[in-house]
């Protein structure tokens, strides 16, 4: 008999650490496939032959349904690159990273990111981690600024 607090958690129904890790990573996977094949986010996520994970799910069904509006932010905090010269792991990590922050408020902010800069630093180049870390902090002190520190009053130091 396993006891260990995972397997305890997943015999309760309740999700486990890195659950939605996973979840981001098959999201990730089907994205990337409908971008190489200039295909529908939809389109590939219909086509999966099994019932992806919900979470999954609804990254790649939200990203499918507000992609202009994700890329044109992303294309406006993207100094020096075009959209399409982006890896396309770095493209569309970016892509399920901004759905979140502007649609998904439930995700906290500093887990989108985290877990965005994860991610790029497993799939893609050595600079993506610090690229997708950059880039999503910006993109969210606009769409999220309710979750920027607050700067110290009357120039006082945190430290």
């Amino acid at each position: 008999m396993n006891t260990s607090r995972e397997s305890e958690a997943s015999e309760e129904g309740e999700p486990l650490l890195g659950t939605r890790r996973q979840a981001r990573e098959l999201a990730l996977s089907l994205l990337y496939e409908a971008d190489t094949k200039s295909a529908a986010p939809g389109t590939v996520l219909a086509d999966f032959p099994i019932d992806p994970d919900p979470f999954a799910a609804d990254l790649v069904a939200g990203v499918g349904d507000h992609q202009a509006e994700i890329d044109d932010l992303i294309r406006r905090f993207a100094k020096d690159w075009t959209l399409e010269r982006m890896p396309v792991v770095d493209r569309n990590l970016l892509r399920i990273g901004v759905y979140e922050l502007l649609l998904r408020p439930d995700v906290p902010t500093a887990a989108v990111i985290s877990e965005a800069v994860e991610l790029a630093g497993r799939y893609s180049t050595e600079e993506s981690g610090r690229f997708v870390n950059g880039m999503l902090g910006r993109i969210a002190e606009e769409v999220r600024p309710e979750d920027q520190p607050v700067p110290p009053e009357d120039g006082a130091s945190l430290s």
